[in-house]
């Protein structure tokens, strides 16, 4: 079942999403593009998608649209398997952190792949240690800045790619999807 709520209407409504919920952000899709990506987030959710799409003003040959969704916990690393397919798109799935289990946020453009972070209870970007390690040991043999590396450990090449984009969703419309399979 799908629903079509504005933003504030979707914590208004009381809607119990499932166990894991998250948001759908895509920013830019080829209007052509649009339709698969529906058909490929049904494949997901187990029931047809219909999304709203917007125009999105940065890129005008593109649309944009957001999504809330519920489900059992890793359905954000689904969704973001399913939109990789789409090397056109600019996308961002987030998947809150839930009850024994950190959250996640997959951030994707055509022209720096996939972005992949753990998302603490707070909101923070967690980075593992043996991460930080490699990247210190990096910046020894390459001679390239620690902030640069942590920068990126961090997304914020992807964040500096994406937010013009994110800008345009200001008073968007939402779809919740729930009952995820």
């Amino acid at each position: 079942m799908t629903i079509v709520v504005n933003a504030k209407g979707a914590s208004d409504a009381g809607l119990s999403l499932g166990p894991a919920r998250g948001v759908v952000f895509v920013h830019s899709c080829p209007r052509a593009v649009a339709p698969h990506v529906e058909w490929a987030m049904a494949r997901v959710f187990g029931s047809r998608v219909e999304i709203d799409w917007a125009e999105q003003p940065v890129e005008p040959s593109s649309v944009r649209a957001e999504l809330i969704w519920g489900g059992p916990g890793g359905t954000g690393a689904k969704i973001a398997s399913a939109l990789h397919a789409f090397r056109q798109l600019r996308h961002e799935v987030t998947e809150d952190p839930s009850p024994g289990r950190e959250g996640e946020r997959f951030s994707f453009t055509p022209t720096l792949g996939l972005f992949r972070s753990t998302i603490g209870v707070h909101g923070d970007v967690m980075v593992p240690e043996d991460r930080l390690r490699t990247a210190m040991s990096q910046v020894l043999t390459t001679g390239e800045s620690l902030a640069g590396e942590v920068a990126r450990l961090i997304g914020t090449p992807w964040d500096e790619e994406l937010e013009p984009f994110r800008s345009a969703h200001e008073g968007s419309t939402v779809r919740v999807l729930h009952q995820v399979v």
